[in-house]
């Protein structure tokens, strides 16, 4: 055998071993069942009163619980009614642009930007900022009238505060059973880690949004969210096994999700499928994250078209999915080319340190 194939093989078996390479996981099973509730518990309400769309929208507010941090009670209450204002603020903004399309582009990478930026200023974990851009990019593209407005964002609110409510209540128990870590310690800011990183990363979601809308996506809020959860990798080679794992995680996801659009689902068992994926996700992703994609692709979906079901055909969801998910990798692999580029950050970082008063650099 030559050395380039050699050498071929080698890479071969070093990409599998990451692929399938599952992590160990500490994590308490009372949470993955918190965070089923966090997410179901609205879509019950929203099926008892014949709503399933009301619940739909509180059931996105209730991915705050997954923010929960394994710190003391006080910190981690704050963190979390922080990021419930801040998904409701997102998720608002994102719905404001549904009347000026041509502001959500522009509003999706400043909302990227800025909410990148205080998730490393505040050194919170994964998912990062993920959730609170797709809740924006979510409502930039959810039909609703003006006088709907206050409505939407009041039941989005409601789901965040009731996720709240339930980690409190997983808390009080959690921390029965072991004792919380200490906060983290916010290093000194760093302009290239939260200003520089946070410019390129909003710019390119915003670039994958704008090209989803050149293209004529029917769906093209995926695009960015799939951008952002790929482009947050710590190195190249992190955004890479990131990006294999999301496009194979989708491809199996969709099947996942074909099967299950393919049934007669009602207002009751979409919520139990919602709860039944929710509980898997969390059981999964810390260990291995093509695994949780294959189950985070029908819960999205169920999240965002639930309340069309029947109207809407399985197959051309799926296949527009999968097209939206390999746009949105494609892009975030190029903006990780860049970020971790050391000509690219000296040409775009010089010019951007002149735009800031010295005081703050220092």
């Amino acid at each position: 055998m030559s050395d380039w194939s050699t050498r071929l093989v080698q890479l071969a078996r070093a990409e599998w071993q990451h692929l399938t390479q599952v992590q160990r996981s500490d994590r308490l099973w009372q949470m993955p069942v918190a965070a089923a509730l966090a997410t179901g518990l609205p879509l019950l309400v929203g099926a008892w009163f014949g709503h399933i769309e009301f619940g739909l929208v509180s059931s996105l507010g209730g991915l705050v619980f997954v923010h929960t941090p394994n710190t003391p009670m006080q910190h981690r209450m704050v963190v979390l009614m922080a990021c419930a204002f801040a998904m409701t603020a997102c998720y608002a903004t994102g719905v404001i642009c549904h009347f000026a399309p041509g502001w959500a582009v522009p509003a999706i990478t400043f909302l990227t930007a800025v909410v990148t930026m205080l998730v490393r200023l505040y050194a919170m974990g994964p998912p990062g900022s993920l959730f609170f851009v797709m809740a924006a990019a979510i409502g930039a593209y959810t039909p609703v009238q003006v006088e709907d407005l206050p409505r939407s964002v009041g039941l989005l609110f409601l789901g965040a505060f009731m996720a709240v409510l339930i980690a409190f209540a997983y808390s009080l128990w959690a921390l029965r059973l072991r004792a919380p870590q200490e906060p983290p310690e916010t290093a000194p800011p760093s302009f290239d880690f939260v200003v520089f990183d946070s410019v390129v990363i909003g710019a390119f979601v915003g670039l994958s949004l704008a090209l989803a809308q050149a293209l004529g996506l029917s769906r093209p809020y995926w695009v960015p969210i799939t951008c952002l959860a790929v482009i947050q990798g710590a190195s190249l080679r992190a955004v890479w096994i990131r990006q294999l794992h999301r496009v194979l995680g989708t491809a199996a996801g969709l099947l996942v999700a074909w099967a299950i659009l393919s049934l007669p689902l009602g207002p009751w068992s979409v919520a139990f499928v919602l709860m039944g994926l929710s509980f898997v996700i969390e059981i999964s992703v810390v260990r291995h994250y093509g695994l949780a994609v294959m189950f985070i692709t029908p819960l999205t979906i169920l999240l965002a078209d639930a309340a069309h079901l029947g109207s809407v055909a399985p197959g051309p969801l799926v296949q527009s999915r999968f097209i939206d998910t390999a746009l949105g990798c494609a892009v975030a692999l190029l903006g990780a080319w860049c970020l971790h580029d050391r000509r690219f950050r000296i040409l775009v970082g010089r010019p951007m340190r002149r735009l800031i008063p010295p005081r703050l650099l220092r």
